[in-house]
């Protein structure tokens, strides 16, 4: 036999239980992928996550009004809206529990800093946030 190929029996028992335990687990996460692609959750992921990114963009270009102060909440404000909707998104399809938090903690930062600047220019509508 060539010196370059190794027989069965002298293969590790540790190192082929690797690999079965390996492809076991690489069978188990691609159900698991086509299981979440079939269920249109990732499809429906990705719809509301475009549609909130493309409408913050839109929301935030806009014409300098002189009021640097102004401008900064006109910008801002659509950008974290933008954040909080792609948070839900993430509450809605997502399965990952930390990454779950993570977005709670968005919704919850993001609004607060809405208010705080609409409040520091004294705007209305401070205390009320735009929720899906």
């Amino acid at each position: 036999m060539n010196r370059y190929w190794m027989r069965t029996q002298e293969i590790p028992a540790a190192v082929v239980v690797a690999v079965v335990l390996s492809i076991a687990l690489i069978v188990v996460l691609l159900r698991s992928v086509r299981a979440y692609a079939a269920d249109g959750s990732e499809a429906a992921f990705r719809k509301e996550n475009e549609a909130a990114m493309s409408k913050m963009m839109a929301a935030m270009t806009l014409e300098p009004s002189g009021d640097v102060d102004a401008d900064f909440v006109a910008s801002m404000v659509p950008h974290h809206q933008g954040a909080i909707e792609m948070a839900q998104a993430e509450l809605r399809y997502g399965r990952n529990e930390q990454l779950r938090r993570i977005a709670q903690e968005i919704i919850v930062d993001q609004t607060q800093e809405i208010a705080a600047m609409r409040m520091a220019l004294g705007q209305p509508g401070s205390h009320s946030v735009e929720h899906k």
